[in-house]
This record gives structure tokens, C-alpha cells and sequence, in this order.
């Protein structure tokens, strides 16, 4: 069994030789140690020692503003650092005084065509290897970005209160999200396998705001953005940090084909729980806690949670750590733990 089949299986739920993995996308502070603890020449040489069988990109994408797909609205009001690691969501925004919905066009809004290559997003993929399972860092995270574009605690009160002045300027988030993506796709039309996209809706014990106003006002966007990844016959990973139980259902129904990260410690987010009430229903990825066992465990704990995991997800769960962000007080060994208790090398 090759690493895409390994990744279509386990998000299938079919049966497997071994659950499919993902190392994720660690911080550049973290690689250096990584590549030394491994003997690797490069990120990609670690993957291929660990039998890592996901290879992600990132869609290159160049503005005046901006380096990175995720950061391409350049909404904050004062002068604050623009850097796509650093950005804010609570600097206050450009339509933060605004309220009549009409006003969404007076924001310089980027045309991605401008800024995306499709050649240079077909040499990513094609840096893949040709038996792995290559995922595009999509993200879309049209939530997050109306947040920035009111500054966060001005968002969500408009959420409520002028609830047309906030869909005006997500639904154009949304346009500028499907318009990059389909550059995207056509470019990598038959090379690519699936697409993570997102927005962090939990803290550590619920969701962030009602699961109403993320209905009303975030899923329509969230379901044309799966449906149109489905459209190009792309597996569709939905990421959101945090606890937010109270929506998987809510996703299942929207398309999404696996669930990410699996917060380990976030409340209601167990592995167990969440295998007993929507393993038939879902695929996840995700689930080993990056935020104490992986930074404080010893390896052999390590070991034995992925060996946990395995039996809970005989399938279903393509093993990662519990954030796409592996950070450099995360032990190398304890990386090399997943997977040799996976199986992978």
C-alpha cells in the first residue's frame, strides 16, 4: 500500500496496513533540530526517513502586501507587524466603523489572479513525491479574516447586532477564497489529492461563539468552498483548534471528509469520545496532545498513545499531532515516537 492510498483509505474509513500519518508543518525554529535528529538533509529527506505519507504545500502566492495566501488582506487601521507568523486578529480594522454594507467595496480588495502563478502551482505539487498524498494549505479562513477586518471583539459584536454589515464583508472574503482556490485547482487539475481549509472556532473548554452565528453567518461560506475542492474530486480536511463539539456534526453534514486537529486536551474532544460517537460518521487527523505530552512526555508515553489511538481508529484517523505547528520545545525523539509506534519506519 503506497502513502496516497494509505491517506484515501484511512479517510475512507477502509481498512488499512497501518493508519496514514502527517508530521504536520513545524515552525521554522523547530527544523533545524528535527533535521539533525534524524539525519536529514531537508524537511522533505525527514519525511521520506519517517515514511511521513502526507506532503503538504502552500499556495505561492506574492502581493505588495503579503507572501503567504492566508495573509493577503492587509485590513489592520494603525501600523502593526504585517509578518504572516505575528499577525493579529484584535488590531482594529478597516471597516471597523463601518456600517452600512455597501461600503465593502471602498477596501482595495486583491485580485488573486494577480498574485497566484499557476505555473509556480503546479512546481509545488509536482515537488511531491509521486506515491504520497499531496495537500494544499489552502486554509480560506474567511472567519478569521472578518475578524481582522473589523478587529476581532468588534466582529463579533456585529455578528450580532448588524449581522448584513458582517455577511458583506466575509461574503467578499469568500470571493477572494474560491477565486485563489480555483486558480489553484485547475492549475494542479489530477495532481492534486485533498485541501485543508479552516478557522479556529474553540478555546480549551467550548466554542468561541454560538453555533447559530457560526451557522448563520460562517458555514454557507465554508460549505461552497468543500464543495468546490469536491468538484475537482479533492478530499476535503476542515481544521479548527479548540473544543468544538458542539459543530462536528454540523461539519459531517457540510462535506468536510476529516476533522483536524483533535485538540487532545480541549474539553469534549477525547479520542474515545469522538471515535464512539462519529467514527462511523467522520475521519479526524490529529490527536496527539501537542500541548503537555509531546513537550513534557517521555517517548515510550508518546508511544503508547499512539498505540491507543490505533486501537480506537483501527482506521479513520490519520495520525498527527494535536497542531499542524510542531514547536521547537517538541523533542525530536518524542517525533520519531509517532512514528515508529504508527509504524511508518
Amino acid at each position: 500500500m503506497d502513502h496516497k492510498e494509505r491517506f484515501l483509505r484511512t479517510i475512507e474509513r477502509k481498512p488499512v496496513d497501518r493508519p496514514a500519518t502527517w508530521i504536520g508543518e513545524p515552525v521554522h525554529d523547530a527544523i533545524p533540530a528535527l533535521l539533525k535528529h534524524f539525519g536529514a538533509s531537508s524537511f522533505a529527506d525527514l519525511k521520506r526517513r519517517v515514511g511521513d505519507d502526507v506532503y503538504h504545500v502552500n499556495v505561492p502566492y506574492e502581493s505588495p502586501t503579503s507572501s503567504h495566501v492566508a495573509a493577503a488582506f492587509d485590513f489592520a487601521k494603525k501600523d502593526v507587524n504585517r509578518n504572516y507568523e505575528e499577525r493579529t486578529l484584535t488590531a482594529p480594522g478597516f471597516f471597523e466603523d463601518y456600517e452600512d454594507p455597501a461600503g465593502v467595496s471602498d477596501f482595495p480588495w486583491p485580485d488573486p489572479s494577480k498574485h497566484i502563478d499557476p505555473a509556480a502551482c503546479r512546481a509545488v505539487v509536482d515537488e511531491v513525491p509521486a506515491d504520497a498524498a499531496s495537500l494544499v494549505l489552502a486554509w480560506s479562513a474567511h472567519f478569521q479574516d472578518a475578524c481582522a477586518a473589523f478587529g476581532m471583539e468588534t466582529a463579533l459584536v456585529k455578528m450580532m447586532t448588524e449581522p448584513e454589515m458582517f455577511k458583506a464583508v466575509i461574503d467578499r472574503i469568500i470571493e477572494f477564497y474560491l477565486q485563489a482556490n480555483e486558480i489553484f485547482y485547475e492549475a494542479t487539475k489530477g495532481k492534486l489529492t485533498a485541501v485543508l481549509i479552516g478557522n479556529d472556532f474553540g478555546s480549551q473548554q467550548n466554542l468561541m461563539l454560538s453555533p447559530d452565528l457560526i451557522r448563520d453567518l460562517v458555514f454557507p461560506g465554508t460549505k461552497q468552498l468543500i464543495d468546490q475542492a469536491h468538484s475537482y474530486g479533492l478530499k476535503v480536511i476542515h481544521h479548527s483548534c479548540g473544543s468544538i463539539y458542539g459543530i462536528i456534526p454540523d461539519l459531517i453534514e457540510l462535506g468536510a471528509d476529516a476533522i483536524h486537529p483533535i485538540q487532545a486536551l480541549a474539553h469534549n474532544m477525547e479520542a474515545d469520545r469522538l471515535a464512539r460517537e462519529f467514527g462511523g460518521k467522520a475521519s479526524f487527523c490529529g490527536g496527539v496532545d501537542a500541548q503537555n505530552l509531546l513537550v513534557n512526555g517521555k517517548s515510550s508515553e508518546v508511544a503508547a498513545e499512539v498505540e491507543r489511538l490505533k486501537a480506537l481508529f483501527p482506521t479513520g484517523l490519520v495520525v498527527s499531532p494535536s497542531h499542524e505547528a510542531i514547536l521547537a520545545d517538541i523533542p525530536p525523539e518524542n517525533v520519531e515516537a509517532i512514528f515508529r509506534a504508527v509504524g511508518a519506519f
